[in-house]
């Protein structure tokens, strides 16, 4: 018999290095399926196609790698969406192949018939349907070079009759794909313009984001010749934190420390490879912006330098043009102001918890962190995880950390988690999932189950929607709708054949963490948290509470830190003046 379209798609995925496909089964997309039955690439049946494209997403982001999931037709591509929109625009590798009706009956209101190709737009990169399966061999090389370029969700829209129809050897199938990232430097006016700003200022900030991931050692040699401090975004922890002596923490409704201050005290602001979206928190002084996005560039504040490059390569060529500054004053004050910020905090969610029932969320993230090995990969909730996740698990080389960064979505950590884990059953991998996140796509504990994915699921489980809580108390509105009834999860957990622990107490919380991290297979571990917590500092007047505004914020969101204060105090050792802060 000759060779279906459906088999050339899954031969070019295999010569591709793909081994999984994350998706569910159904009528239009089973040629392909079957397909699958003489090749090296496993099927990982999800609950959800919301969960396939999450899945997908984290084990691209994790490998670096191209990742795949496939829906079916009408109702399997709405559900697909979600997931898509989050890693689209967390930049995932994703191939996502959408199936469609027949396509005789495309345009007659046929039985599930919707628009994928119109669907999914803006949550790809590139979006087309096949029409032939000749057109459709070149469709899919074009779908495949975008994502691996990085251009984000690649989408191939395949009517299930066209996936049977015989293949065509088009010769774009047999191209080699580029997935290399160009080192764009930037014209030598913008370069000259930014290294005279700097030169003429005393005191400058750095803030950096995910475009900083490949030269951190190019910002830390930045900083150091012009003694500036450095904060990052959220996208940007994992990178600029880790064995950074030049840290001042994070801005954003998450932040913590003095990044604030350091944006407040500052005389030029350099912002590198963020489109931190949070204008509000941006003080209005001079700006410069490096992006390799040119797009990006002012599209948040006022930029007064405007540098469209590579972080890494602008700072190499930035360098050599700069005076070496003297004066580390604003730095060491800087430092100082960041120890003593987390100082001042740390005391309240430290002191005594060990008695305090319900138990404090902060003390169980805090542990959560000590435990973990050091190259595990840590998925967080949107809500109230991403402030636990931010603020107590600790960067390291070798560890990872996932959230729904842009498109903050609930019920990603345990998607997310799925995909991290069945890229590497060697690897442990953490979901700290917030128990409404979890009950929204609980469904997927039986993937886990299914396919006996060693992941470890944490949940936060305060019965309340604790970050729109926390929204409605600064806007002014009672907190209406954000309480459910008690779920013991890890009954349903139990039921779903996972080990699981159910802790109410806080001296329970270290040992069922040990043990859930030990165990060979799945495990959840269910920890009833305070639902009041809400990061909020337990003295703090109604006045102080007045919205998500820059002041607000800071006071509002300022939770404790874990382990950075650590960080923070080994830090002063690089200022000149004794220190009168504990150690």
């Amino acid at each position: 018999m000759a060779k279906t379209y459906a088999k050339q798609l899954v031969e070019t995925l295999e010569a591709q290095g793909v081994e999984r496909i994350f998706g569910i089964v159904g009528d239009s997309l089973n040629p392909i399926v079957d397909a699958l039955a003489d090749s090296s690439i496993t099927w990982v049946h999800v609950r959800n196609e919301e969960a396939a494209a999450f899945a997908a997403g984290a084990e691209s982001l994790v490998t670096g790698k191209l990742a795949v999931c496939a829906a079916s037709c009408g109702p399997g591509n709405t559900h697909f969406v979600q997931g898509l929109y989050d890693s689209h625009r967390n930049g995932a590798k994703v191939l996502a192949i959408a199936s469609h009706i027949p396509s005789l009956q495309i345009g007659s209101q046929f039985f599930q018939e919707t628009h994928p190709e119109a669907l999914f737009q803006e949550c790809s990169g590139y979006c087309e349907m096949v029409n032939s399966a000749q057109q459709g061999a070149r469709i899919l090389h074009n779908a495949l070079q975008s994502t691996l370029a990085g251009g984000g969700v690649s989408v191939v829209v395949i009517p299930g009759d066209l996936a049977k129809e015989p293949a065509h050897d088009e010769p774009q199938l047999r191209s080699r794909y580029t997935t290399s990232v160009p080192l764009a430097v930037p014209a030598d006016p913008e370069l000259h313009a930014l290294a005279d700003a700097i030169n003429g200022a005393r005191k400058i900030t750095l803030f950096g984001g995910a475009g900083c991931k490949d030269a951190c050692a190019q910002v830390y040699a930045l900083a150091e010749k012009i003694k500036s401090p450095v904060g990052h975004a959220y996208g940007g922890k994992q990178y600029l934190q880790y064995d950074n002596k030049y840290d001042v923490g994070m801005s954003g409704l998450l932040g913590y420390g003095a990044c604030d201050e350091a944006f407040d005290e500052a005389e030029l602001l350099i912002l590198l490879g963020t489109d931190f979206p949070y204008n509000e928190f941006l003080p209005s002084i001079p700006t410069a912006q490096v992006d390799i996005n040119g797009a990006h560039i002012g599209r948040r504040t006022k930029v007064d330098f405007p540098v469209h490059g590579d972080v890494g390569a602008t700072i190499d060529a930035l360098l050599p043009l700069l005076d070496a500054k003297d004066d580390s004053s604003f730095l060491d004050a800087m430092l100082k102001k960041h120890a003593s910020n987390l100082e001042h905090v740390i005391e309240a969610y430290t002191t005594n918890v060990e008695d305090m029932v319900p138990i404090h969320p902060e003390y169980v993230a805090r542990i959560l962190d000590e435990e973990a090995s050091q190259d595990a990969v840590f998925t967080a909730d949107t809500g109230m995880c991403n402030v636990w996740h931010a603020r107590y698990i600790t960067p390291g080389p070798g560890r990872a950390l996932l959230a729904s960064l842009r498109h903050g979505t609930m019920a990603n950590a345990l998607p997310q988690a799925i995909g991290a884990q069945a890229a590497d059953r060697n690897r442990q991998v953490v979901a700290m999932c917030g128990d409404g996140g979890l009950s929204m796509l609980l469904g997927e504990l039986l993937t886990v189950s299914l396919h006996e994915l060693p992941l470890k699921a944490v949940v936060f489980n305060n019965s309340s929607l604790g970050m729109v809580k926390l929204e409605m108390l600064v806007e002014g509105f009672p907190d209406r709708g954000t309480d459910h009834s008690e779920v013991d999860f890890a009954a349903i957990a139990k039921a779903c054949g996972i080990e699981s622990f159910r802790v109410t107490r806080p001296d329970e919380i270290r040992p069922a963490i040990k043990k859930a991290l030990a165990h060979d297979g799945p495990a959840v571990v269910d920890v009833v948290t305070d639902p009041n917590a809400l990061s909020i500092p337990p003295e703090i007047s109604l006045e102080q509470v007045s919205g998500f505004a820059r002041a607000a914020s800071r006071t509002v969101l300022e939770g404790g830190v874990g382990r950075m204060i650590d960080l923070a105090r080994s830090n002063l050792r690089n200022v000149p003046r004794p220190s009168t802060f504990r150690r």
